[in-house]
């Protein structure tokens, strides 16, 4: 995730982050479907085959369904990352809070609320992290990657009130950073066995660099009007461990709030543009 090895003594140079936000280009060639391997599940959670390939191919085409809901609203997203240091003590902060929404292609708009100078280094945040917080991080699998991954059955299991299908998940392909700024999901999933949508994720970013490495999050979701499950908490407390030998310690809280609906009547403004006050239809003349 971060680019550079911090070392105890190095004074943290404040720089704001480059800002870079839209969609991923360049998909890596597999077939059309995702491929399901069944795994022995955990005791209590014994499904067949056809069960398994039933369970993935539904909350998939959820996921679908969820993200096209998704461009309906609007809603608050607050972004935290800090770097640690030595005594757990914070020695630096990138902070990001904006109002975001998506268009039916995917594409994200963004209006960033509040974002003071970072004490970050410079090249510390990089275009993957951002890509990653609107992307990866919140909602693991992108519907139209789907046919990109490989499905493993793990079981069953109870988190609070909610009987959950467990599957492990796993890009068929890496794409290679070189020819394609493509973003995968790699971890695991739970989802829940009646709506059949996912209600937690846990994984990281792929794929990684010798300089760019990214951290496990784990992120929750939360209902919304009664039928979807949309993003409410997303966190990591990682080390991120780069090919020289450098170790960076992470701690990122990531909030998702205030989903309304509202996406036909929002537009994002740059800076201090006016909001344009609309004209009122004159009242008709009675004829004398």
């Amino acid at each position: 995730m971060m680019k550079e090895r911090l070392l105890v003594c190095l004074v943290v140079l404040c720089a704001s982050a480059a800002l870079s936000f839209g969609q991923t280009a360049g998909a890596v060639k597999a077939p059309a479907t995702p491929s399901v391997i069944a795994t022995p599940p955990q005791a209590g959670g014994e499904l067949s085959p056809a069960d398994i390939d039933r369970i993935i191919k539904k909350f998939t085409a959820n996921e679908g369904d969820f993200r096209a809901a998704l461009t309906s609203y609007v809603f608050n997203r607050f972004a935290t990352i800090n770097i640690i240091g030595m005594g757990g003590q914070i020695a630096a902060t990138y902070r990001r809070d904006s109002f975001l929404t998506f268009n039916s292609d995917g594409g994200r708009f963004e209006k960033i609320l509040f974002a003071p100078v970072a004490t970050t280094p410079p090249g510390f945040i990089t275009p993957e992290d951002l890509e990653d917080l609107g992307g990866v991080n919140p909602f693991a699998l992108e519907p139209h990657s789907v046919p990109h991954y490989n499905f493993s059955y793990v079981g069953t299991e109870k988190i609070d009130e909610l009987n959950l299908y467990v599957f492990d998940v796993r890009p068929k392909v890496i794409p290679d950073p070189k020819k394609t700024n493509q973003r995968l999901f790699t971890g695991r999933v739970w989802v829940d066995v009646d709506d059949l949508m996912i209600v937690k994720s846990k994984g990281k970013a792929v794929p990684e660099t010798k300089k760019n490495k990214f951290p496990v999050v784990e992120t929750t979701r939360e209902q919304v009007d009664g039928k979807y499950w949309f993003p409410s908490d997303a966190r990591s407390d990682d080390e991120l461990v780069f090919d020289d030998g450098g170790v960076t310690k992470i701690k990122m809280r990531v909030r998702y709030t205030d989903y309304k609906v509202g996406r036909s009547e929002v537009r994002i403004l740059d800076g201090d543009e006016p909001v344009p006050t609309p004209t009122p239809t004159p009242t008709p003349t009675k004829p004398e």
